[in-house]
């Protein structure tokens, strides 16, 4: 009887079926599931080697010792940390709740800001882009959908093509967010709005403040010794390629949350203060033989008041924070991009390096290796604004914007969730309670004394030993990761309750 062929039995598998096989049967497979679980199913998590311990400071006596080079697979795994859900659904969780609590303390109180903060006038605002040409979109009212763009059937633009567009589209048609007429559209101003949005924001913190102070009849310098205005904010991209910012802003004292403002600082100079701040901003972009754009805001301009009451007409604060959380762990692949940088890391996208030499590495062309703008997995009105972002980018007056690199965001270089300093804790507290945490429950697992005792020192030394899974140990990762999430869903609903 003849012997199966080895190679022929392997070849009859895919590679991640055999690398399966090969980790669910790996001698240290148990040790690897729980650091896999200990990263909450990380989807690409960093490998660390090194060692660390924990040394009595009195004594010189070694208490505790970690070496990875005890570990089964030579290294120890971290999360990512990353706040993308594209990327990694498990670290864009823990950003989501870590964004909650944070927005939330800001409006109810919690993580050191009393809860009085809940009587302090505040407003939900949403601040739009202006247009930049028209683009398909799903359009209703009473419940019926309307037609995209009612236009004279017969009416063409310059280009030859129709004005208008008489489709009732469905939510999830691809035309949505694209423009009418690609060549009427106005890249070159869509993407330079989108590189100074960051811009328009700082500057409208510091108009509204202006505006508030005028509307009270105060100087800056007077209302400020008075009051105290606060910020969050979350940037949300639109189909059409262009940010929103929805913004929390809240009237304090002087010295922040912990203080109210004065009873004449209410909610009606605020809302009554924002319009005013919105239409005087304007940002010039650099001069070029392009032309030159007065960047502003969009006409859509929407501001809620944030109530106690859910059922008043208003916003209650635990939707207001869901709504921020939800929107700091998306990114640009909304409006049909990509979720990667797609310039080349050794030039930073300029295709030659300090010395004018041109880098070998993308061989002149600014691109990743390998990388092709007409082959990107994504919409032809995303890929026009990355091929924008890249032709804009090559020029020295745009420099400073630095639109290679951030090209696969369509230009936008800005922090997507953002707060100022007295609005409430911070994230890195947050984080630091948490590892304060999990490095007090191993102490008591190993029987080692309390983390505040000051007896105790923690020596380490770490290098960084590569990212991310084999196939066969990303299919297990992911089975984790929902077996993670499961629990703590359960856990949430028992606390809810």
């Amino acid at each position: 009887m003849n012997q199966p062929n080895e190679h022929h039995e392997q070849a009859r598998h895919p590679e991640w079926m055999t690398d399966l096989v090969q980790v669910l049967n790996a001698p240290g497979y148990e040790r690897w599931r729980s650091m896999v679980a200990g990263t909450g199913g990380c989807a690409n998590p960093i490998h660390l080697a090194g060692e660390s311990a924990i040394v009595n400071t009195d004594t010189g006596e070694i208490l505790h010792h970690y070496r990875t080079a005890d570990e089964p697979s030579g290294h120890l795994l971290v999360a990512c940390g990353n706040r993308r859900a594209s990327v990694c659904t498990s670290c864009s969780e823990v950003y989501r709740a870590d964004t909650f609590h944070l927005i939330r303390a800001g409006l109810s109180g919690g993580k050191g800001i009393p809860e009085t903060v809940s009587a302090h006038p505040r407003a939900f605002v949403t601040l739009t882009a202006p247009s930049f040409g028209p683009v398909h979109t799903r359009r209703e009212k009473n419940g019926a959908v309307r037609a995209c763009r009612p236009r004279n059937r017969d009416k063409i633009c310059e280009h030859g093509h129709p004005v208008g567009c008489h489709a009732r589209h469905e939510p999830k048609d691809e035309r949505l967010g694209q423009p009418i007429c690609g060549d009427c559209y106005d890249y070159v101003g869509a993407v330079l709005w989108q590189a100074h949005a960051g811009a328009l924001w700082h500057r409208f913190t510091l108009e509204v403040r202006r505006t508030l102070a005028a509307e009270a009849g105060l100087s800056r310098m007077a209302f400020g010794k008075q009051v105290r205005v606060s910020f969050a904010k979350v940037a949300e991209y639109q189909r059409r390629g262009l940010v929103h910012f929805h913004a929390i802003i809240r009237l304090d004292g002087p010295e922040g949350g912990s203080q109210p403002p004065p009873d004449w600082a209410d909610h009606r100079l605020l809302t009554r203060a924002i319009p005013p701040a919105v239409q005087r901003i304007t940002v010039t972009s650099p001069l070029s033989d392009l032309g030159r754009w007065d960047l502003v805001w969009g006409d859509q301009l929407d501001i809620r008041p944030i109530l106690l009451d859910s059922s008043a007409d208003g916003l209650s604060e635990r939707a207001v924070a869901g709504y921020i959380a939800k929107y700091a762990t998306k990114g640009a692949e909304a409006s049909g991009t990509v979720d990667h940088r797609l310039s080349c890391p050794a030039c930073g996208g300029r295709g030659r390096l300090r010395l004018m030499a041109s880098c070998e590495r993308c061989h002149g062309t600014g691109l990743k290796p390998g990388l092709h703008l007409d082959s990107l997995p994504v919409t032809e009105h995303a890929r026009r604004m990355i091929r924008t972002c890249w032709e804009l980018g090559a020029r020295p007056e745009f420099a400073a914007l630095r639109l290679r690199p951030w090209s696969h965001m369509l230009g936008f270089r800005g922090h997507f969730s953002s707060k100022s300093r007295r609005y409430s804790t911070t994230l890195g507290d947050l984080r630091q309670v948490r590892a304060v945490h999990r490095a007090t429950q191993t102490r008591e697992r190993h029987g080692l004394p309390a983390l505040a005792d000051e007896t105790t020192l923690v020596l380490g030394h770490w290098r960084f030993a590569g990212m991310g899974y084999t196939p066969g140990e990303a299919i297990m990762a992911e089975h984790i990761r929902h077996r993670v999430s499961q629990a703590r869903a359960i856990a949430a609903k028992r606390e809810d309750g």
